[in-house]
């Protein structure tokens, strides 16, 4: 095991809670340090946790309480037009869960608080200093803190990233808008069935609502991108008059928009993802999460994804020798890995504001599809069967398959 025995984690987001979870786990005592006030408490849409990501939980003893609150999706379907097709599942594995946000942070931030983790709000990272036996940071407010290693769970717009990494890329726009609702009307679906739609003017999906209704997104293609401010300055009613207009030739895209109300409307502004970001570390600074690897939401792993990193970060500062050897060890397990999911996400975001001649044809190679693009063994079964061994130890050899 390396020497450290503390860490700084910036951001509590998702990937933050389950870090210092995983640390403490490999007996290292971390603080969560949040620039907000408060928890994230209300905050966010819902978002997917695949098989793997719950997986990953069970590693920090949080999977059971995880899906407690979750919405198991046992089927999909796939619709264009008139035409739908239920799509096949991948045998064996357990069904996709969507939660919301803002219940997964509480149940996280909970289960941290439960081990002795420690959070402090209001703290804004700005800088941070490193020497050959710790790492300083420095927050807004004048404070500072020290500790063996700094791990930036800070986001998409991570502090940390530029920190390590000054002419590190940031975030790029899809080309999409994000919205979400619950809608005052029932479609005539099984519970449990995500069905994913091709509008004639734009991208949504929707899932009948535990309690009622149905829960839908939508993905707005748009040309220049919006920060979530913005979008949201833009008053909801504004935003579902454009949405009803997009949407308005499609069923149940005219019912699903027609019966939502402009203030229950999540806005998410510009959906973005990371392009591969060179240095995951330096020193004694690490990114985990978003920071480092921010997919497509079309992957349907952004979380999985930064939930396992968390914990083979945690791995390899368990069973090796010093905190850069671990830091190496770790981007070897994860980089290959993430990258592969975020080059398949991106190949779904381009079908997902198709031409007009694509539109055409997608009602006539559907089928085709579902039995050779659409093929879970071919597509998503390496993504959702994949395990940490949290016993296994880690070594400074290259990762075997």
């Amino acid at each position: 095991m390396t020497t450290a025995r503390t860490a700084i984690v910036i951001g509590s987001g998702i990937a933050g809670p389950v870090t210092a979870l995983a640390l403490h786990r490999a007996g290292i005592t971390a603080t969560v340090h949040e620039a907000y006030p408060a928890t994230a408490s209300g905050v966010g849409g819902t978002l997917a946790l695949a098989p793997n990501g719950v997986a990953a939980l069970r590693t920090v003893g949080a999977d059971e309480a995880v899906t407690a609150i979750a919405t198991p999706i046992m089927r999909s379907a796939m619709a264009v037009g008139s035409r739908h097709l239920d799509l096949p599942t991948l045998a064996g594995a357990p069904p996709l869960r969507v939660v919301h946000r803002a219940e997964l942070h509480r149940v996280l931030h909970d289960r941290a608080v439960a081990e002795g983790v420690r959070f402090e709000y209001d703290r804004r990272l700005v800088d941070a200093e490193q020497t050959d036996s710790g790492v300083t940071a420095r927050f807004e407010d004048g404070s500072t803190a020290t500790a063996d290693l700094l791990v930036g769970a800070d986001g998409i717009r991570s502090r940390v990233r530029g920190l390590i990494d000054p002419s590190a890329p940031g975030p790029r726009f899809t080309g999409l808008l994000g919205f979400e609702a619950v809608a005052r009307h029932e479609v005539d679906v099984e519970p449990g069935t995500m069905t994913f739609a091709f509008g004639r003017r734009g991208y949504y999906l929707y899932w009948p609502e535990p309690g009622g209704g149905t829960r839908w997104g939508a993905n707005l293609p748009q040309q220049r991108p919006m920060s979530t401010v913005e979008a949201r300055a833009v008053p909801a009613a504004q935003w579902l008059d454009t949405l009803r207009t997009t949407y308005g030739d499609d069923d149940p895209g005219r019912e699903l928009m027609a019966a939502s109300h402009a203030d229950e409307l999540q806005v998410a502004g510009s959906l973005q993802i990371m392009p591969p970001v060179p240095h995951w570390y330096r020193g004694r600074m690490v990114l985990v999460g978003d920071s480092a690897h921010a997919p497509s939401n079309s992957s349907g792993q952004g979380a999985s994804l930064a939930i396992e990193s968390a914990v083979q970060l945690a791995r390899c500062l368990r069973d090796l020798p010093d905190v850069e050897t671990a830091f190496a060890a770790y981007v070897r397990l994860r980089r290959a890995r993430v990258e592969k999911v975020a080059a398949r996400a991106a190949r779904i975001n381009h079908a997902k504001a198709p031409g007009p001649v694509a539109r055409t044809l997608m009602p006539l190679l559907l089928p085709l599809m579902v039995r050779t693009m659409l093929d879970p063994e071919k597509t998503v079964a390496e993504e959702q069967r994949y395990v940490i061994n949290w016993d296994a130890p880690v070594t400074m050899e290259p990762a075997l398959r």
